[in-house]
């Protein structure tokens, strides 16, 4: 992944970012670390426990993280553009259930 570009726009971010996640192992334990990750911010509204939102980033990026070091052998977008690489782990979630519900209604 080449970090050094300036981008913009998320538009023009998310096309670099789907590059560094090209091992499919490495997208579903991202979708898998992002799932969880939605249900401790949810049970931390739900329950007024703050703690879990650190579990929570704690988690995800826990998954995230062993996907590229262990699959895709690249650095985290994350390193270097936090805030579009946060979008883009939501947006690759999104795209990700998106799939799998057409997948099932196919």
């Amino acid at each position: 992944m080449n970090a050094a570009k300036a981008y913009h726009t998320f538009k023009e971010f998310y096309p670099f970012y789907l590059s560094g996640h090209a091992n499919r192992i490495s997208r579903r334990l991202h979708f898998v670390g992002t799932s969880i990750a939605l249900v401790l911010l949810l049970s931390a509204s739900l329950t007024s426990m703050g703690w879990l939102v650190a579990v929570a980033f704690i988690q995800g990026y826990a998954f995230t993280w062993a996907g590229h070091f262990f699959f895709e052998n690249n650095k985290p977008a994350t390193f270097v553009y936090l805030w579009l690489s946060f979008l883009g782990d939501w947006r690759m979630w999104w795209d990700g259930i998106v799939n799998l519900v057409w997948f099932e209604l196919s």
